[in-house]
């Protein structure tokens, strides 16, 4: 599918920057992208949209309702200052960002804008691992300076709590509960090689990582094989491995390589967006996945579904959602997970309308995200630019690393 660049925008309502990890990386990411800019637009249709992105020309591409999009990575700090210093607001995330080694990377550019007068809002964002030194500095530093901080789950507040932010926060959901589905056609099933007239089951590995630090890699592989291996006996179904990002291609593989079934396995292959993402969960019976947005999709498609918790993030969801979670990802843990997969499957249809429920009321927190961000742009621009402008000269001496002693490097 050929994708046009959008034509260069003539709006001229308030500049609005969105931080996180955009570019393409992480289809969750995308996703959660998506869905702010939806709720920007929706809140100020003449707002000019400016994404902060990790790689612009992918999301020039993809993210069509970006008016502008401005690489921060590896560049000069001059341009990506004077870009912060004309926004008149700049959301950060959502998505999980502060976490070791990440989290001072991105408040190093709130800091900067704080210290330039722009008012900064903390869309639904996710909180941990923080014990990185460096990294819990920034935190306490630039987070109590926002505007408002909501962030998308209880475990996240926990995060904060203890690394000692000590202000008031709002615990809403993720953003990309708002996405909606495109199609995922039967000739995009076709060219995957994806059966048709049996059941399928999708399945989401992830690889060990710093948001993932304790996953022995052969260890979680021979689990979900064996998993895999299960539900193609007990279900005469294929599995179907649905990577989020570029690198779960290889762990999936590795995961297939172990079962004693390869021969009903098949890994999505060609690139997707993440509405197509999320409209070829209506063509499976079951998941079983360890990445967040994943397990989201599965929800916001009313199947039944079995986290892998290998992080709090994904241990808050499952029991938001009420799905059983077990206590790690490792081999010792198979004969529960067996166990757990039988059940959810013979009692899914007793439990469809609670999952519909509690997705529901996890959606409308998602919304009251979008509401509370279009109320700091209200205040912001009823306060007028004379008022923006005054406190942007008192911060435009200040250096990106001046987070100040915000977020050290």
């Amino acid at each position: 599918m050929t994708i046009t660049p959008p034509a260069p925008s003539r709006r001229t309502g308030p500049r609005i920057g969105v931080l996180g990890s955009y570019g393409g990386f992480n289809t969750g990411d995308e996703a959660i992208l998506t869905c702010v800019l939806s709720c920007l637009r929706a809140h100020r249709p003449h707002a000019r949209l400016v994404v902060l992105s990790r790689d612009v020309e992918h999301t020039r591409l993809h993210q069509l309702e970006a008016d502008e999009v401005v690489g921060w990575e590896g560049v000069p700090q001059k341009p990506v200052l004077d870009v912060l210093a004309g926004l008149d607001l700049l959301v950060l995330g959502g998505g999980g960002i502060l976490y070791d080694g990440e989290a001072r990377r991105y408040l190093r550019l709130v800091g900067a804008a704080q210290a330039r007068g722009v008012p900064t809002f903390a869309y639904a964002i996710g909180a941990g691992p923080l014990r990185d030194a460096d990294d819990r500095a920034a935190v306490r530093a630039v987070l109590p300076a926002l505007d408002e901080l909501v962030v998308r789950d209880e475990e996240s507040r926990l995060v904060l709590e203890e690394v000692g932010v000590d202000r008031d926060l709002t615990v809403t959901a993720d953003p990309a509960l708002l996405l909606p589905p495109e199609p995922f056609t039967e000739q995009m099933m076709r060219q995957e090689g994806v059966p048709a007239g049996v059941r399928l089951v999708g399945m989401s590995v992830r690889e060990p990582g710093r948001a993932a630090e304790k996953l022995d890699e052969g260890d979680y592989h021979a689990l979900l094989a064996d998993v895999a291996d299960f539900l193609v006996r007990r279900l005469d179904a294929h599995v179907v491995f649905v990577p989020m990002e570029r690198q779960d291609v290889r762990h999936a593989h590795g995961v297939l390589s172990r079962m004693t079934a390869p021969h009903q396995g098949r890994i999505l292959n060609n690139s997707y967006s993440p509405g197509q993402v999320l409209g070829f969960m209506s063509h499976l019976d079951l998941v079983v996945g360890m990445r967040l947005h994943f397990l989201i999709f599965a929800a916001m498609s009313g199947l039944p579904l079995l986290p892998l918790p290998y992080s709090g993030k994904v241990f808050d969801f499952a029991r938001r959602m009420g799905a059983p979670a077990l206590v790690g990802v490792d081999r010792e843990q198979a004969g529960l997970l067996l166990a757990e997969v039988d059940r959810l499957w013979d009692e899914f249809p007793q439990r469809r309308a609670d999952l519909d429920d509690r997705v529901r009321r996890l959606r409308d927190l998602a919304r009251e995200t979008c509401v509370r961000c279009g109320t700091v742009l209200d205040r912001v621009q009823a306060g007028g630019p004379a008022v923006h402008h005054a406190h942007l000269e008192a911060g435009a001496g200040a250096p990106l690393g001046a987070a100040a002693s915000a977020a050290p490097a």
